[in-house]
């Protein structure tokens, strides 16, 4: 049960007809009055919360930057529409068939937020529903280290004089551990790691690190849960005798609903943390590769951004970098709005931390990136493609790939997969 898909097969479709059974039956009552009268009153009701809730979403809360999609929209106004009804539905309800109105309600709600999910991907199964620890989750500092490890020789890959013990488990763990704020004082979630099949074996391969970020709204969890991240990576290591890169998630959020753009500004020192922090903790705690060379940055949405802006400001710990539907800059929603929240309203100084201007002054020879987007995306695929014009004017090799659909899960799932191969070649594995 845990495992039934909640965005694609039956149970959606099983689900949204049950919603619109239930809202059916809290509009049929008979009369002339209801028909012409009620119904038509709770239908403009609720079309009026929806434009509200859309307002209230996109131009005050903002708790991100882009627009509220069509789906989700008349999702959200097919649950106030089921709330209409119902309030109208109980004046002319007696008996135990008023019970029924709140089941009926709750029916179609649920129904809605079904929609929204399978739209955005954020639940893919039964299970992601469930809080709780990670799959195959395992305490890090309980983790056995090997006597002896096995590296890459200079100039060849790791693959090449790595053989995988007969010992060596057909999954990879994951672990969930506090990178503490030595620096930066960033007030950060616990982070969420992935380590390979290779890593838990003995002898152990010294592996390359990918820092992976999630987007905002959002937390380490989301890559896991909606990402399917540890499926991902064991199909790669499956298929490359075990080996495969260590991720680490970490929080450069600091709160589901936070974005402090990861710059260091009022928001936080959220850069510092990424650039600093974070790497600082790699190395003294996980058993990797420290040659830095090796080591790469991905995201999606504002965490992409965030992998490029970490990219430009720090190449030499983060050469490659894999930006997943990020943008050209880092917004909050409207310039105005950000370098009031970032920087006190001084735009020279908000100016100076953007990632394409920090580019335009500096030289990354050893640098490369991959920027990946939703054929379907209409506001982050331009930016995208700006984002490539200026790497590609700073003399930066860059990979463009277009993936079908838009701005959700199921573009950037697939976009990190995509990638593993072209990180093995950049990160010493192939």
């Amino acid at each position: 049960m845990g495992t039934v898909p909640l965005t694609h097969g039956p149970v959606p479709y099983l689900i949204a007809a049950i919603g619109a059974v239930a809202i059916a039956w809290l509009a049929a009552v008979r009369g002339r009055r209801w028909w012409l009268r009620r119904v038509p009153a709770g239908a403009v009701v609720a079309a009026a919360a929806t434009a509200g809730l859309v307002f209230v979403v996109e131009k005050v809360w903002r708790p991100f930057p882009d627009a509220l999609p069509t789906t989700v929209v008349l999702a959200a106004g097919g649950a106030l529409l089921a709330l209409s009804l119902a309030a109208l539905r109980w004046q002319f309800t007696r008996g135990w068939w008023r019970a029924v109105i709140p089941v009926a309600s709750v029916l179609a709600l649920v129904a809605a937020g079904s929609q929204i999910n399978v739209y955005y991907g954020e639940y893919p199964t039964v299970d992601s529903l469930l809080p709780g620890p990670l799959a195959n989750e395992v305490q890090l500092d309980r983790l056995h280290r090997p006597s002896s490890v096995v590296a890459a020789p200079p100039g060849k890959g790791l693959a090449s004089v790595w053989q995988a013990p007969a010992t060596m488990p057909a999954h990879g763990a994951t672990a969930s551990v506090t990178i503490p704020p030595l620096k930066s004082g960033f007030r950060a979630r616990p982070a969420s790691i992935y380590l390979p099949p290779a890593y838990l074996s003995s002898p152990r391969a010294t592996l390359p690190v990918l820092v992976l970020m999630s987007g905002s709204p959002g937390s380490p969890h989301d890559w896991f849960g909606a990402g399917l991240l540890a499926e991902r990576m064991d199909r790669f290591a499956a298929a490359h005798d075990g080996l495969a890169p260590v991720v680490v998630v970490p929080d450069v959020l600091g709160s589901a609903l936070a974005n402090p753009l990861c710059m260091d500004s009022k928001l936080g020192k959220a850069a510092t943390y990424v650039d600093e922090d974070v790497p600082a903790w790699i190395t003294a705690n996980l058993q990797v590769d420290t040659d830095t060379a090796h080591w790469a940055i991905a995201g999606l949405s504002s965490g992409g951004t965030c992998a490029l802006q970490a990219a430009i400001r720090s190449p030499k710990t983060y050469p490659t970098f894999v930006d997943i539907s990020g943008q050209d800059e880092p917004t909050l929603g409207g310039r105005a709005r950000t370098i009031k929240a970032t920087f006190g309203g001084d735009t020279a100084a908000f100016e100076a931390a953007l990632p394409l201007n920090q580019l335009a002054g500096k030289s990354l020879p050893g640098s490369s990136g991959m920027l990946t987007v939703g054929d379907k995306d209409k506001m982050y695929g331009p930016q995208q493609r700006h984002v490539e014009r200026a790497l590609q004017q700073a003399g930066v090799p860059v990979k463009f790939v277009l993936i079908r659909g838009a701005h959700t899960w199921a573009v950037f799932g697939a976009a990190l997969e995509k990638s593993l191969a072209w990180l093995a070649t950049r990160s010493g594995l192939a």
